[in-house]
């Protein structure tokens, strides 16, 4: 079989993506500049074709381990890094795309900025968007991965990073790998004892938005967090009349 450098240069995947765009090529030529070279009776893009067909596509590729991946012949472990570093950076890319605005004033937004890192993850992972009083995002954090229980949310280092960046205001997200966004018990005790936090601390939660299989449940939408929070400033009320 001949090697991608024994092809026509307009069918090299290099060559064409440089002259014809990036959106002229198949995935697996795009995973064959990146792999850069096959394996023996195999082109890159053989081996891009091969590993698109073992994971079950891109999406499914960006949640492979690396450990998993290398089980897959022709990929070394510098292969396996390559891969892992070009699909972080594409998340980073859609992400960033919000961050450049710099301002965040719906779910919506939230939802399309935190979706391509958090749509795939096989656990749940709980983020925090840290914004000013404009609402211009500052920092996000990940506090916490695994299965979402109030006691295991990290208020105190919450709260304290928002100390550290000056924050007026957060945004918390986490995923349901189920894909269903639809809140659980421990969901709910845990917004509220966020908005417990941030009323004693005067650092608003703004919203708590769960993230499922290309749709989200926001508790600022639902009426929830405008809920809890009447609630508890009626408790304070009470408590001082």
């Amino acid at each position: 079989m001949k090697s991608i450098s024994d092809w026509p240069e307009e069918d090299r995947p290099r060559e064409k993506l440089l002259k014809q765009g990036a959106e002229q090529l198949s995935n697996a030529e795009l995973l064959a500049i990146l792999l850069r070279v096959g394996v023996s009776g195999m082109s890159a893009v053989d081996l891009g074709r091969q590993i698109l067909q073992e994971t079950g596509g891109l999406r499914a590729l960006a949640n492979w381990a690396p450990e998993e991946l290398y089980r897959i012949h022709g990929l070394s472990l510098a292969k396996v890094a390559q891969l892992k570093a070009a699909i972080a950076l594409g998340k980073r890319v859609m992400s960033e795309k919000k961050r450049e605005l710099g301002e965040i004033y719906s779910p919506e937004q939230v939802y399309e900025y935190v979706h391509p890192q958090l749509r795939d993850l096989k656990k749940e992972v709980f983020k925090v968007i840290f914004l000013n009083a404009r609402n211009q995002i500052l920092e996000v954090h990940t506090v916490s991965q695994g299965t979402l229980v109030e006691s295991l949310v990290p208020f105190r280092e919450i709260f304290s990073l928002a100390n550290r960046y000056n924050a007026t205001s957060v945004v918390c997200v986490h995923n349901h790998p189920s894909g269903s966004p639809d809140p659980s018990t421990d969901d709910i005790k845990t917004t509220r004892a966020l908005v417990i936090a941030g009323e004693a601390l005067q650092i608003s939660l703004l919203d708590h938005i769960i993230v499922g299989e290309n749709r989200y449940y926001s508790f600022s939408e639902a009426g929830e967090i405008e809920k809890f929070r009447r609630h508890i400033r009626g408790l304070i009320r009470e408590g001082t009349s």
